[in-house]
């Protein structure tokens, strides 16, 4: 058997018989170098084996670094690992590539609740292929990405990188991303396993849920990134779960769930100083060395990011890590490597980087994904404008002369997101009016410039990301939130700053000119009962990337229909909160004194440009599942996408179920007056559940489909034979 014949575990024994100590220890430890100018190749260790990429700290001082000056740069940083290890092993670069690849400017999606709002799997697909192939391009191989944690508490400042708050809807997008990236040669890292926020939406505090709970929800979109997604990543959580340990000392997660149930078989990196949580934070270590010893015999691999050598050094020389679990990471990111062809292809080809990152073929699924997330939340028929009628716009807010991407995941360290052929949605506005005047000012300025116009809008603008809960949901007003963490370097979160009461200005808007309607820029719902009333129309655009400020102008006139659906439930108020639509059901009720309990927007919902009728079900059973399809009619005045949702309800179970889950949904497309069969696909897996002693299988119950079109707007109901 010749070399190539071998497979990467083989190659990997082979390999781990031959390292010294030092070089095994050194291999699961990790580096992130800051500055990237004089005297960078002396501060970097060249004997590390993972690495925050590079490019991530090279646009600085004004100076934007392209793709393939990324790839020079790390090209020389695996010559400069290879040349200093006795084994030549190359390294393994990550990066963020939450909705696309953070190494510079590359092709950036809409942020991930706004690729969920498009209830299409495919094309969440196609985007992840995208920032796969940007994120290989540069020789970044490892993502730190996707998110498949859930939002049910959207007090949550991180609820803006989530597939919402249904596992169904995650566990497809987070499988889809994952595919996207690994067909690249990437390794897809979804994180953060498990749970990450607990009560309030309080962003790594302790898990409140049970083991029923976490497996029954929580876990169900990481398994589903393994099992259907093929990740060889994956990033433990900084809280603490059920039992008392820590995500990353925690064997019960990372050994018995992780490796021997779901037969995951990559490495699992710590979140950035999650080790040093260990000892610091939940104060179950003694110290550092005691820290990473027991996250490593739990079944860490690879400590992120700039762990001290010496600590993982005392954990060894005072025989608190073994040999056996020592050898047992580092095989594990061996093979990893060598999966990734590390070894055979330790080098990128810098022209090529700058021929597809950006390219016009990537720029255009941005625009579709941006014209899919997009959902219409109220409508008296303002919108689409009439051209003709509408000479004169007015565009105000603090959001609107803003690049759409979110300042989340969107930029390198240092500098925010931008391209020359990128604009705000003021700026493209003005760019593509054709006719149309652009009115603009301040927001003081409202009273006196909106009654001149034939129609306004006013785009928000919100404080929220990592490190950012909310315990307020209304919009903000003269807020600033700047952030000197570790947190801020990665998810670039530069001081924002709000300066004016967004809330009064809609207010003021409205009184003005009732021609009015609101662009809601934002990871997460807001309350907007002190204002729903005076509008007449509520886009929620969310975070909608590079494509954005085009999509929204294409969806202002008409030319694009939005038809994307809500991934979460929007609430009332905050006092609702948590809320999701996929409860258990309550032995008395569920309203409060002045609130029925029912959220303001449910989740699954969104409305159109145009009207649909679904008709005539039809549920037949196969070998595997059920066949369920019906006609979706199309009774409006323009073409555009409905989505048919699926939801079960259970009775006569053995334990408590909730009322309701989401088990599957078809986006699909209609021409006005045309009329078209779907057909989904319900398997038969979802009459499982666990029982009491938590065993996981068929225990019987009457189970009814529930059809419609939100989750509160159920149409028709089908009982499973």
């Amino acid at each position: 058997m010749n070399r190539t014949e071998r497979t990467p575990e083989e190659r990997a024994e082979e390999l781990l018989r031959q390292l010294s100590t030092e070089e095994k220890l050194h291999q699961l430890t990790a580096q992130m170098v800051f500055d990237i100018g004089e005297g960078y190749e002396e501060r970097r260790d060249p004997l590390r084996g993972c690495y925050r990429n590079p490019g991530h700290f090279m646009h600085q001082d004004g100076k934007i670094s392209t793709p393939g000056e990324v790839a020079r740069r790390i090209n020389l940083d695996v010559k400069q690992s290879m040349e200093a290890q006795p084994h030549a092993i190359p390294p393994l670069e990550h990066g963020e590539s939450l909705h696309g690849a953070q190494w510079g400017m590359a092709t950036i999606f809409p942020q991930p609740i706004g690729l969920a709002s498009t209830f299409d799997p495919d094309l969440v697909g196609e985007a992840a292929d995208v920032i796969g192939r940007e994120t290989a391009a540069v020789g970044v191989r490892q993502a730190l990405a996707p998110v498949v944690n859930l939002a049910r508490d959207v007090r949550w400042g991180r609820s803006i990188e989530t597939f919402g708050e249904d596992p169904k809807l995650a566990s497809d997008m987070g499988a889809a991303m994952c595919r996207g990236f690994e067909k690249n040669g990437v390794a897809a890292t979804p994180k953060h396993f498990a749970d990450n926020y607990a009560d309030g939406g309080r962003d790594s505090n302790y898990s409140t849920h049970s083991e029923r709970e976490l497996r029954e929800v929580y876990l169900k979109p990481f398994e589903a990134c393994f099992r259907e997604g093929g990740a060889h990543g994956v990033m433990a959580a900084y809280n603490s779960l059920f039992n008392g340990l820590p995500a990353h000392a925690n064997p019960w997660l990372l050994t018995k769930v992780l490796r021997e149930e779901w037969g995951f078989d990559g490495i699992v990196v710590s979140d950035y100083g999650g080790v040093d949580g260990t000892a610091g934070a939940h104060r179950i270590a003694a110290d550092m060395p005691e820290a990473v010893a027991l996250c490593l015999e739990a079944g860490l691999d690879v400590t992120l990011a700039n762990l001290d050598y010496r600590d993982i050094r005392a954990a060894w020389d005072r025989g608190l890590l073994t040999e056996e679990v020592l050898d047992r990471a580092v095989l594990r990111l061996l093979t990893l490597k060598f999966r990734l062809r590390l070894f055979d292809d330790p080098y990128v080809d810098p022209d090529e980087a700058d021929r597809i990152v950006r390219c016009e073929e990537h720029k255009s699924v941005a625009l579709r994904a941006a014209r899919k997330s997009l959902v219409l939340l109220e409508n008296d028929g303002m919108l689409p404008l009439c051209r003709g009628k509408v000479r004169t716009l007015g565009v105000f807010g603090p959001g609107a002369d803003v690049l759409p991407t979110g300042r989340n995941y969107s930029g390198p360290y240092a500098h925010l997101w931008e391209a020359d052929d990128v604009r705000s949605p003021l700026a493209f506005f003005r760019e593509h009016a054709d006719g149309v005047e652009i009115v603009t000012g301040p927001d003081s300025e409202i009273p006196a410039l909106a009654p001149k116009c034939d129609a306004v809008l006013y785009f928000t603008s919100i404080v929220e990301g990592e490190g950012l809960d909310r315990s307020d949901l209304r919009l903000p007003a003269y807020r600033t939130a700047a952030s000197k963490d570790e947190a801020a370097v990665i998810v670039d979160k530069a001081e924002l700053t709000i300066e004016v009461d967004q809330e009064a200005s809609i207010l003021a808007l409205a009184k003005a000119n009732p021609n009015a309607a609101v662009i809601l820029m934002n990871g997460a719902p807001v309350d907007v009962t002190a204002w729903r009333g005076a509008v007449r129309a509520i886009l929620e655009a969310w975070y909608p990337g590079e494509g954005g400020a085009e999509a929204l102008w294409e969806t202002l006139w008409g030319e694009n229909n939005p038809g994307g659906k809500l991934p979460v439930s929007w609430p009332k108020s905050v006092g609702q909160l948590p809320l999701f639509y996929g409860y258990k059901p309550s032995g008395r009720g569920y309203g409060y004194e002045n609130n029925d309990g029912r959220p303001l927007y449910p989740f699954g919902y969104g409305l159109s440009y145009t009207a649909f009728a679904l008709s005539d079900p039809s549920v037949t059973k196969t070998a595997s599942g059920w066949e369920v399809s019906l006609d979706v009619a199309n009774t409006g005045a323009y073409d555009g996408d409905e989505v048919v949702e699926i939801y079960l309800t259970s009775r006569h179970t053995k334990v408590v179920r909730p009322v309701k889950e989401l088990v599957a949904y078809r986006r699909v497309s209609v021409q006005k007056g045309e009329t078209v069969r779907v057909t989904l696909t319900v398997p038969e897996s979802v009459t499982s559940y666990y029982d009491a002693d938590m065993v996981f299988g068929p225990h019987g119950g009457d189970f009814t489909l529930l059809i419609g079109t939100s989750a509160e707007e159920i149409l028709f109901e089908e009982p499973l034979a």
